[in-house]
């Protein structure tokens, strides 16, 4: 019977691509050049497959020769089969059991050879999942920061897991389904003709094209209640996702009930999908039996009417029957096989549509590795706009010495953050240049540019996995000693040490099991070891409290010693020490120079400084105020 299951169609305007053009992009996988082993495999799964075919024809024949043997031992002398076979002398007795038995056989034969064909190809179908779902996920990452920013994560993740199952279901149906159900109507139309005549065959062939007509219209319908269902399945997983990764928030807002109502929504939608969806399949399966059942009765009225006129024996009659009930098997699966095929073709399309998505930041034709000597950082007249119509940085230019430490200052939306992705190359800018050692960062490939840059982010994500392999993950052939090291320069040492499985301990989902100060010195301990020559602080000690901050600040501090680094700030007094202070403003510098000389000329940067000194004094005072009115009761109780 066909069941319902929920796969996703991304957008009800796509088109299912061609069968043939999908089959044939999927051929070098499932023919992989090289692999002697799995070509082998596919031709010993056809050779298997034809055989298979031969004994499930040879299976209803067995049946009909044994009732025509058995018609033959007792006809005509009006005793039972059993008194018949023990007063005949003839080898005839034996006949049927013979035959009885050819046909266990055929049909023990069919089974074998049926699921040796298939765990044969499923080495093969099973490769091909792998290379292309490996070959989608390494694409993911070279795809460029914008295209993860536009798509959902676990929108992205949901595609690499159904253009897997597409994969697996379109090799699996097609090759181990569809090509011997064709073979199997082939040879049943060809016996019918040789064993009856053609009117046997004319009677099959038309059932089975207007079961398929029918078949395939109310699949067609079936699709359009599916889409619904897929795409409510989609969102409610969308939102499960999203509201999970933000547990926090939900928490601080107390809206656990209000996330749970979204989510019911959407389970509202799909329960209401998928109850059509089940009674639709009520419909495509009622009407498949009554099509083929006519169909099999007139083919089944032609064989006793060939009987009663002695064109035929009795076991026709059971030939007929047996050979249509097994046609019946596969053909009962073509609504299923149709839908199943055509949505993997969509599943694996949208798989395809990431393969041939271009990165948007790509190495250029050529590109060296980018050699690093002194580790000079030089940004000349940058200009970067995400959208053409809203300019980020307008004529940027500055330089940070080798060793020496630059910091970046100013309001939300500066454009603070956009210099460290270009430093980085997430994105390109619309005009400029940015050099490192004289070198464009445009001319030099992405992983070599990335390898001398180290980043201390504000919001630090851990893998779900422990401390030690988040720390290693900043150079994966470090020694445990180097990673000791590492955590004791990051001050994280002492407090591994008091946990029990000590490095070996989980940091949980996005490392929500370590506080935010814990989660920076795993940051800080990573990038230690990963030892670059520039350093990137983006914001690093905004997020933290101010006792957190001056042990987390320390740690920068030394970190940066001797490497040439560039400070993304918020909190102005992590950056009094910096060598040069460059005030961004809607895109463009407008103060450059030390705190002390930026003070002094009273401008922009003054004014923030003093509004962020009012605003700790104020929750200083605050603070203390708390602290004494806790003594005063204290005191009197």
């Amino acid at each position: 019977m066909s069941s319902p299951s929920a796969s996703p169609q991304h957008g009800g305007a796509k088109t299912t691509p061609g069968f043939m053009t999908t089959v044939t992009r999927l051929w070098p996988y499932l023919w992989p050049h090289g692999r002697r082993d799995l070509q082998m495999r596919v031709f010993m799964a056809f050779a298997l497959l034809l055989i298979a075919k031969g004994a499930t024809m040879v299976t209803p024949f067995a049946f009909k020769w044994a009732t025509d043997a058995l018609v033959a031992v007792t006809s005509g002398s009006g005793q039972s089969a059993t008194e018949a076979l023990a007063t005949t002398g003839s080898w005839l007795w034996r006949a049927p059991i013979l035959l009885t038995a050819i046909y266990g056989i055929a049909r023990i034969l069919m089974a074998v050879l049926t699921q040796v064909r298939d765990g044969l190809f499923a080495k093969v179908a099973m490769h091909a999942v792998r290379k292309l779902a490996m070959q989608t996920f390494e694409h993911m990452h070279r795809l460029s920061l914008r295209f993860h920013l536009e798509r959902k994560t676990g929108g992205l993740t949901r595609v690499l897991e159904r253009g897997r199952n597409g994969i697996e279901e379109l090799s699996r149906l097609a090759v181990l389904t569809l090509i011997p159900t064709i073979v199997e109507f082939a040879l049943v139309l060809g016996i019918l003709a040789w064993e009856f005549d053609w009117l046997y065959s004319l009677v099959v062939f038309v059932m089975v094209v207007i079961y398929l007509a029918y078949t395939y219209q109310a699949t067609q319908w079936r699709i359009s209640i599916r889409k619904r269902m897929n795409e409510s399945d989609v969102e409610a997983n969308t939102k499960a996702v999203d509201s999970l990764l933000n547990y926090e928030t939900v928490k601080y807002f107390g809206a656990e009930a209000r996330e749970a109502i979204r989510y019911d929504q959407s389970m509202e939608r799909f329960e209401r999908a998928s109850t059509q969806t089940y009674t639709s399949l009520a419909v495509l399966n009622a009407g498949q039996a009554v099509i083929f059942t006519i169909g099999m009765t007139i083919v089944m009225v032609l064989a006793a009417r060939d009987i009663m006129a002695g064109r035929t024996s009795i076991g026709s009659f059971v030939l007929v029957n047996a050979m249509l009930v097994q046609l019946y098997i596969p053909l009962n699966f073509m609504g299923m096989l149709y839908r199943e095929i055509k949505q993997a073709l969509i599943d694996i399309d949208d798989m395809f549509r990431i393969l041939d998505s271009n990165p948007e930041i790509e190495d250029r034709p050529g590109a060296g590795p980018l050699h690093v000597t002194q580790g000079v950082v030089r940004f000349e007249d940058v200009h970067f706009a995400y959208n053409p119509d809203r300019p980020i940085l307008k004529g940027v230019s500055f330089e940070v010495p080798a060793g020496h430490t630059v910091a970046i200052v100013g309001p939300s939306g500066a454009g603070k953050s956009t210099i460290s992705r270009l430093l980085f190359r997430f994105y390109e800018p619309t005009s400029g240049r940015i050099l490192i050692d004289g070198q464009n960062i445009a001319d030099v490939q992405q992983a070599s540019l990335r390898k001398v840059i180290g980043m201390v982010p504000q919001d630090t994500v851990l893998f779900n996995d422990t401390i030690g392999y988040n720390i290693l993950y900043g150079r994966w052939d470090a020694t445990p000693e180097e990673v000791r090291e590492a955590a004791r320069l990051a001050q994280i040492d002492r407090f591994i040490g008091l946990l029990p499985e000590g490095y070996d301990t989980p940091v949980g989902e996005r490392g929500l099991k370590l506080s935010g100060g814990e989660k920076q010195r795993v940051a800080i301990a990573r990038t230690i070891l990963k030892g670059p020559p520039i350093l990137v602080l983006d914001e690093a000690t905004s997020a933290l409290d101010s006792f957190t901050e001056k042990e987390i600040q320390d740690a920068l501090d030394r970190v940066s010693r001797g490497r040439t680094t560039l400070v993304i700030a918020h909190r102005l007094s992590t950056i009094v020490g910096a060598d040069e202070i460059i005030v961004l403003d809607h895109g463009r510098i407008v103060e450059r120079g030390t705190h002390a000389g930026l003070l002094a000329q009273g401008g922009v940067y003054a004014a923030m400084w003093n509004r962020q000194r009012e605003a700790e004094e104020a929750r200083e005072t605050l603070k203390r105020a708390e602290e004494e009115e806790r003594e005063r009761e204290s005191v009197a109780g």
